[in-house]
């Protein structure tokens, strides 16, 4: 698998968005930011446990337990095969979504290791119908000495549950990205079920 899936900067901006307070009081926040509010202070209570970051088993179950119910797998694995999903069976599509989730899982939990300190996030203002299906929820993620960096996130409301499938940094992408890796591969490798069987390949390293 030479194609460089899920660029770490993506998972660095997912992780500081979900390890660091918001500036807006919570009360404040619209449906979709305390999706994002809420799991933040569920990451923060964890890593107050210094056991918690050195420990890839718990870790990994947490990453898969409080965050990912949180995105929209289905959606963000559509979008990331895009022509390749429409002409999909069912049966590839439920491996790709199980293989594609866990690849997810287990480079998020990996930024673990890294140390972030002294970051602070802002929530721009949303504007939000109810009768609105997604949203995108526009931040601006700053560290002193570093330049700030706007990390956007598109969600989707299903059964009255707000869910991310998509996040661009600085206007890239990580579904567009992905789709370009993913597409490559297909072609290089001559099927989506070859390019399955390399996911749940890595996802056993």
């Amino acid at each position: 698998m030479t194609t460089q899936l899920l660029p770490r900067t993506f998972f660095l901006a997912f992780f500081l968005l979900l390890s660091t307070q918001a500036s807006a009081a919570t009360e404040k926040l619209l449906a979709p930011q305390l999706v994002i509010e809420n799991t933040s202070r569920a990451l923060l209570g964890k890593l107050k446990d210094p056991e918690f970051a050195s420990n890839k088993t718990e870790i990994h179950n947490f990453v898969d337990e409080a965050i990912f119910p949180n995105v929209d797998t289905v959606r963000m694995s559509a979008l990331v095969l895009g022509k390749h999903w429409r002409k999909a069976s069912k049966q590839q599509k439920k491996q790709f979504i199980a293989a594609f989730k866990n690849l997810l899982v287990n480079t998020y939990s990996t930024t673990f290791t890294e140390q972030f300190d002294n970051w602070t996030i802002d929530y721009l203002p949303l504007k939000l119908k109810a009768s609105d299906k997604t949203t995108t929820v526009k931040t601006i993620v700053s560290q002193s000495g570093k330049a700030n960096a706007k990390i956007d996130y598109s969600m989707v409301r299903r059964n009255e549950q707000w869910k991310i499938y998509d996040l661009k940094v600085e206007g890239i992408s990580l579904v567009i990205s992905n789709r370009e890796s993913f597409s490559q591969m297909i072609k290089d490798s001559g099927s989506l079920d070859k390019v399955i069987a390399e996911l749940e390949a890595k996802n056993q390293r």
